[in-house]
């Protein structure tokens, strides 16, 4: 029972906030997660990697070390071990912490580019911030319930590079560029999104003219995704019902403190 009433009480704290004990477990995850990410970032900066080496191992590893106690944990405080593992958030544990093992086998010479491509996966740990985000899950329903208008959207969008593209490549032409309709394709995609590489550039006045055309389009196809789900999460703002106003059970005020123990005006406890 003590054993059972244990796992409870480090399940509340490393799954859930709705404790200080969880709150403070978020928060300083939080913390060794964005140092973490910040030592990969100065690591592949040449001068810190060749003056810092041995104070970024050391880091490594104890991030490493907490990371692998944090997903050990998790595994065993589950109610179903097999469904974590295999969720997202489970899998982005998971390789947090698998480059720096897997650093221990492939050693030697010919392996260190490999190694490297390896070390970049620790940049993953970045997505585990995504679970302290309260407006996740509003963000998430906002997408779903948009999902069917976007896609319209981008099939629309799809249509037009390939006919601005199909245009472009009988206007401009190989000479100009222009050497094949999914070039022209690349090329209507790169200017209706205003990204504009300049790698290709119609040379024509009417090609310079449907260029223009697209680009200003482009503008207004930018804000589009944006406010389909801007509009979808409006109303799932209008749909959520406001929590009650928490009322003290001594003196009946009204408490405007979620997150008070103690009622402010006559000491009892909420």
């Amino acid at each position: 029972m003590k054993k059972d009433s244990f796992k409870d009480r480090l399940y509340i704290i490393i799954f859930q906030a709705d404790t200080p004990a969880g709150k403070a477990f978020d928060v300083v995850l939080l913390i060794a997660i964005l140092l973490s990410v910040g030592v990969v970032v100065l690591e592949s900066v040449q001068d810190f990697a060749e003056h810092y080496a041995a104070t970024f191992w050391l880091l490594e590893w104890l991030f490493t070390g907490l990371f692998t106690m944090e997903y050990l944990l998790r595994i065993w405080i589950s109610p179903n071990r097999k469904k974590y593992v295999l969720s997202f958030f489970g899998i982005i544990d998971f390789l947090a912490i698998l480059p720096a093992y897997l650093s221990l086998v492939f050693t030697g010479v010919h392996s260190l580019i490999i190694l490297r491509s390896f070390r970049l996966l620790r940049v993953f740990r970045i997505f585990k911030l995504v679970r302290f985000m309260g407006e996740a899950s509003r963000l998430r329903q906002a997408l779903a319930a948009s999902r069917e208008k976007i896609t319209v959207f981008l099939v629309a969008v799809g249509i037009i590079v390939v006919i601005m593209g199909t245009v472009m490549y009988l206007v401009e032409g190989e000479e100009n560029g222009f050497t094949s309709i999914p070039r022209s394709i690349y090329w209507a995609i790169v200017t209706l999104t205003t990204v504009g590489y300049g790698d290709l550039a119609p040379q024509t006045v009417l090609g310079q003219t449907i260029a223009s055309i697209i680009m200003i389009i482009g503008y207004g196809i930018i804000a589009v995704p944006t406010g389909i789900v801007t509009a979808e999460m409006t109303k799932i703002d209008r749909q959520t019902p406001a929590s009650p106003p928490r009322i003290c059970p001594n003196c009946e005020a009204t408490i405007a403190d979620d997150e008070a123990v103690y009622c402010k005006y006559c000491g009892a406890e909420l």
